[in-house]
């Protein structure tokens, strides 16, 4: 079976609310992530294991992949890794070949959401770099002209 049978499309489109409320949204993540802490379970923790329902873009043995649902984009969704790396800086050299994964998944899916444009990959570490849930997941974002210098 190739890979692209493992992706569905969303059952409707990922939209991005206005650009008031986008702000909104940023300042909302700003603020989770100034008091977010490592440890302990996490809501990614409980898709991976079926516990929360989620959209399901794509999944492996390795992660899985849904929409996020706090859109940045008019597409956005994430690539969570299965095993639970608390951030991408407590990551170990053992690690390589899913974080490599995680990036190949992320192109295959922007590839089938229709990103041929181009799209952002971001992966937040860490208090001052806006990790609001301690659990590596990758941003992909698209749709829309990403701005220069994101934040």
């Amino acid at each position: 079976m190739s890979f692209l049978h493992n992706i569905t499309r969303p059952k409707k489109p990922l939209k991005v609310p206005a650009p008031v409320c986008v702000c909104a949204n940023m300042a909302d993540e700003t603020a989770k992530a100034q008091t977010a802490q490592p440890g302990g379970d996490t809501i990614f923790g409980k898709i991976v294991r079926k516990e929360i329902h989620a959209e399901i873009l794509y999944e492996d043995d390795q992660c899985i992949a849904f929409p996020d649902i706090a859109a940045q984009a008019p597409t956005h969704f994430l690539v969570v890794p299965k095993k639970p790396i608390t951030q991408l800086s407590q990551a170990e050299d053992g690690d390589a070949a899913l974080l490599g994964h995680l990036l190949i998944v992320a192109r295959k899916c922007a590839d089938k959401m229709g990103l041929s444009k181009g799209y952002r990959i971001v992966i937040n570490d860490g208090l001052q770099g806006g990790q609001s849930v301690y659990h590596l997941h990758v941003h992909v974002l698209g749709g829309r002209q990403m701005q220069w210098p994101p934040g």
